[in-house]
């Protein structure tokens, strides 16, 4: 079954073109004009990935990320008009996925839902292994309701952070390179997506890392190659 899109657009001709594409390419979707009528509308339908444009004339779309964050993690890709650095870390900080600046290229669009998708299936993939917690030291990860804690104290992460997260889990103690993890994250990555990893993993170091010493982080940097988990001991043992 396609995938069934949520597209938060108020501009009639952005909105029309986005929902034109989607329908041609045999997307199920649902286009709302405001924060509102969204948000509503996910409380009673299921759906795969939200399109958001930013500028909505109800309410702020950075509020409606953290609005939908406190509920699920279902993938949102903002669409604006807003092309700031600025705009683009507080909207991926508040737990967007990707953003695209209007004008975009609708080929990208499609390229970009397409990933999303992949690595949402492969996290979904990750949950039914037979394997649902993972502790290592301080740190635990509960696949199934998708929670991380560390110390007994759960802490927030962005959704590509806990993608990262559960990879490098996966394979503690293995060195993963910058190209292993983007084709499993990413998938068919795009070359701007190195520098995005590059600064995905430092807002997850500093959440998962910052209370320890040196000698006893989590996350370790192979420059040049990639990164991994080490595994650690529970704090006192």
């Amino acid at each position: 079954m396609q995938a069934n899109i949520l597209v938060v657009e108020d501009d009639h001709s952005v909105r029309n073109l986005v929902s034109t594409t989607l329908q041609t390419h045999g997307y199920q979707f649902d286009a709302m004009i405001n924060g509102e009528s969204a948000l509503l509308a996910m409380t009673s339908h299921h759906y795969d990935i939200i399109l958001l444009d930013l500028g909505l004339p109800d309410q702020d779309g950075i509020d409606i990320i953290k609005t939908v964050r406190t509920f699920s993690v279902i993938p949102i890709i903002v669409l604006s008009a807003r092309s700031s650095n600025e705009d683009k870390i507080a909207a991926l900080d508040a737990g967007a996925d990707d953003y695209l600046t209007k004008p975009f290229n609708i080929d990208e669009l499609l390229a970009r839902v397409r990933s999303t998708l992949r690595r949402a299936e492969y996290l979904q993939n990750m949950t039914t292994q037979e394997e649902t917690v993972f502790e290592n030291g301080d740190l635990k990860i509960n696949y199934l309701s998708a929670t991380v804690s560390l110390k007994g104290k759960e802490i927030h992460l962005m959704p590509i952070e806990y993608n990262l997260l559960c990879l490098l889990a996966k394979n503690v103690g293995k060195v993963l390179t910058y190209q292993f993890i983007l084709d499993k994250i990413w998938k068919n990555a795009l070359e701007s997506d190195l520098s995005s990893l590059r600064v995905y993993m430092t807002t997850l170091r500093k959440k998962i890392d910052k209370q320890y010493a040196d000698d006893q982080k989590y996350i370790q940097t192979h420059i040049g190659i990639g990164y991994r988990m080490v595994r650690q001991k529970k704090s006192g043992e």
